[in-house]
């Protein structure tokens, strides 16, 4: 699978963009008068290029609808997995995080990626994925935001009263610097942290096992993996949506969260059962009368068939409900310092692609 349609239009931008850019409104207009594709289906762009001539860009949409404008590749290529956890575990309890980068086309698939990975929880909050220069001060807001800024604004954006904000420093050998409330390791069950990190770290192993499209696969294996893990935290909450004299349904709250066997994930729960994304995706459940399955419900009801009670969750347990996954195994099988800072913020910057990443 080859980038997303946005990718590819946003690579096309930033190649006219450094070559000049007045060449962008031509080009974008010839996007806009083009007819959108199907799904697998391609459209040809006619544009002109000074030296080049006239010539025809052929744009492909993806077959899977679900993951078209999502590009996991990119977050990995720029974040190692123990960052990439933190920017997670960040965004589940709604902090602040702000991404930098030199290229636009990576702050919006690294901004629309990370977001992805909360499926099936929805980002609440302000998204912006390239932050124009003349709003910087928007990083000045005490909601949480996920934002993306270029590297030439860094500068002044540090000098902006972002809360208190320490000595800085730079996390050596990673292609990222950050600012950290410094609890980012500590926010996720443990042991649920610890499959997802098996999972991101042998993520090559394990596509190379199924000889498959390493691209495609790739976006199959994390999106089957976070989901497991959001099965594994909340899956059993079907157990607990008792029906309202109005017909409605609704959570017992209480009760839901105490009966997990898990201490770890049910402190997590204490936390995140107060963010407007979880505010947000029981009441969807409580008002939902019927309507069609996605990902998650399907996986719930199968978690739900093997276990009517949520058992302990440990990292084999884990690993070993990502294989069941009926959808994943055809996938495979088709195509096989900034110190401390008060204010929750997580600043991410990637830097250039030719720097080494992290272990």
């Amino acid at each position: 699978m080859g980038l997303p349609l946005s990718g590819q239009i946003l690579e096309e931008v930033e190649r006219r963009r450094e070559i000049s850019p007045p060449l962008v409104n031509p080009f974008m207009r010839s996007v806009m008068e083009a007819p959108f594709p199907a799904p697998g289906r391609t459209v040809a762009i006619k544009s002109f290029l000074p030296g080049s001539g006239n010539e025809v860009l052929t744009l492909c949409r993806p077959v899977d609808s679900r993951l078209e404008h999502v590009d996991f590749g990119s977050l990995l290529q720029c974040l190692s997995v123990g960052r990439l956890l933190q920017v997670f575990a960040s965004l589940l309890l709604e902090r602040r995080v702000i991404f930098v980068a030199d290229k636009l086309s990576v702050l919006s698939r690294c901004g629309h990626a990370a977001l992805a990975l909360l499926y099936p929880f929805i980002w609440q909050h302000t998204f912006v994925p390239v932050l124009p220069a003349t709003m910087l001060d928007i990083s000045c807001s005490p909601t949480p935001f996920l934002i993306g800024v270029l590297a030439p604004c860094l500068p002044e954006l540090l000098e902006l009263p972002i809360e208190e904000v320490h000595a800085p420093r730079t996390v050596a050998g990673d292609r990222s610097a950050f600012l950290l409330l410094g609890d980012e390791d500590c926010i996720l069950p443990s042991k649920l942290q610890a499959a997802l990190q098996q999972i991101l770290e042998d993520r090559e192993d394990i596509l190379r096992q199924h000889n498959g499209d390493t691209c495609a696969d790739l976006s199959s294996l994390l999106s089957e993996g976070f989901v497991h893990f959001f099965v594994e935290l909340v899956g059993h909450y079907p157990l607990y949506m008792a029906e309202a004299a109005n017909g409605t349904k609704e959570l017992q709250r209480e009760s839901f969260r105490k009966s997990h066997p898990s201490r770890g994930v049910r402190q997590f729960l204490q936390l995140f059962m107060d963010t407007q994304m979880f505010a947000g995706f029981i009441q969807d459940k409580e008002l939902r009368k019927g309507g069609g399955k996605g990902l998650f419900e399907t996986r719930v009801a199968e978690y739900l068939n093997t276990s009517q009670e949520p058992e302990p969750s440990g990292v084999n347990k884990f690993l070993k409900g990502l294989g069941s996954c009926r959808s994943l195994k055809r996938s495979l099988s088709k195509a096989t310092s900034q110190s401390v800072i008060r204010l929750l913020l997580l600043l991410v910057v990637f830097r250039k692609q030719d720097e080494a990443p992290a272990d």
